[in-house]
């Protein structure tokens, strides 16, 4: 976050003299109070300054790069979490690799009659299957595809950060966002390697701001 001249000199003047209140801070740069509002709230909001009332601000001695990392670990899943892709569990490898590839995407969830997750399917996967002379058309994804318990699922409470590490942990693509049913795992969602890239670049454009 790029702070603007005066937003500098109220940090300076809280890191010297805080708590102090806001009618100080204006008079010290001989402006009114109504005047340097925006500027507090701004600088209280991003994290720089924090107010107790009756008290005044202070300054809370972090760094812009600290509250950037602060705001990406209380993310949760379901603030980014992207429209899953599934397939039932009943059609071909064929028809799975024409499904990724309309959908351009990276994994496939793969589900039951009861739309429940049953299975995952990567680019790996369809790739492995496809290099030999088999018929794909006639081979089931169960087949081919990693099975529960082996699948790596997330809630929508999950902390996004949490699930990152699991993409890069487990070197997988994607992770499906699930809920419990009396039926099983219902897919909610999906969570990506894009997702995360997606955040970083939200998070740069917000810092220009």
């Amino acid at each position: 976050m790029d702070l603007s001249k005066r937003q500098q000199q109220i940090i300076e003047i809280v890191k010297a003299d805080g708590p102090i209140t806001g009618e100080h801070i204006a008079e010290r740069l001989t402006l009114t109070r109504a005047t340097l509002r925006p500027d507090l709230a701004i600088l209280t909001m991003a994290g720089f300054l924090d107010a107790r009332p009756r008290v005044g601000y202070f300054y809370t001695g972090k760094t812009g790069s600290e509250l950037l990392t602060e705001k990406i670990k209380r993310y949760k899943v379901h603030e980014f979490q992207q429209v899953p892709v599934a397939v039932n569990e009943k059609v071909s490898v064929y028809d799975a690799i024409s499904t990724m590839f309309l959908e351009d995407v990276g994994t496939l969830f793969v589900v039951d009659e009861n739309a429940c997750l049953v299975g995952v399917l990567s680019r790996k996967d369809l790739l492995r299957a496809s290099m030999g002379r088999q018929d794909l058309s006639s081979i089931p994804v169960p087949i081919i595809m990693t099975r529960m318990p082996n699948i790596t699922v997330c809630r929508k409470n999950d902390l996004l950060i949490d699930v990152a590490h699991q993409l890069i942990s487990r070197q997988i693509d994607g992770v499906p966002v699930v809920k419990d049913t009396k039926n099983g795992l219902e897919i909610i969602g999906r969570i990506t390697k894009t997702t995360m890239t997606k955040l970083l670049v939200e998070l740069t454009i917000e810092d220009k701001i």
